[in-house]
């Protein structure tokens, strides 16, 4: 449903991925090819663009709809509706006061998510060309995300972190992915 107000610059400015000038909310995201994918679960939870957009907005201390819809430049209506969505996804759920929101444990599990492609999305740009940057509150000093493991604190970037079938691993996963053993 698009409205006759917008503009074709607003039309595509609040369009998800259905195409341009379309406002079609899918609460569903894409949908996975592999079910038991994990990229496939993530990116049929976060689905639209916006999804990120909302929750950074959010994480940022933004909880309001006026702000929020202030910040995006988006239709109060239309972002009170991608609300809803990522509230029926768990992802961000009503806050005491009217009108406001806040991330739940699953919408905020996503905020590495989001710091690391905006990290991303900055590291083809001279440091003087970059808009927003990631830096350490307490020292104003600009930080670069690596994703590291837990146990061992090493990078996983690196040719000898794979993706492996696990233990529930449906068919498809398993001719595509071999089994690596532990090893001690």
């Amino acid at each position: 449903m698009t409205t006759t107000e917008d503009s074709p610059v607003d039309k595509a400015r609040h369009s998800d991925a259905d195409g341009p000038g379309e406002r079609s909310v899918r609460s569903d995201g894409p949908r996975p090819r592999i079910p038991d994918c994990p990229l496939a679960r993530t990116a049929q939870t976060i689905g639209p663009w916006w999804t990120l957009e909302i929750l950074h907005e959010i994480l940022d201390g933004n909880t309001d709809v006026d702000t929020v819809s202030r910040n995006l430049d988006m239709p109060p209506d239309l972002l009170r509706q991608r609300l809803d969505t990522l509230v029926a996804k768990g992802l961000l759920e009503p806050a005491s006061g009217a009108a406001r929101y806040r991330a739940t444990r699953r919408g905020r599990a996503l905020r590495p998510l989001i710091l690391v492609m905006a990290a991303w999305g900055n590291h083809e740009l001279a440091p003087e060309e970059r808009g927003l940057v990631i830096v350490d509150a307490r020292t104003g000093v600009e930080v670069e995300p690596v994703v590291v493991d837990r146990r061992s604190g090493e990078p996983i970037d690196t040719p000898h972190h794979v993706f492996a079938r696990g233990p529930k691993a449906s068919e498809q996963l398993r001719a595509r992915y071999p089994e690596i053993p532990k090893r001690t």
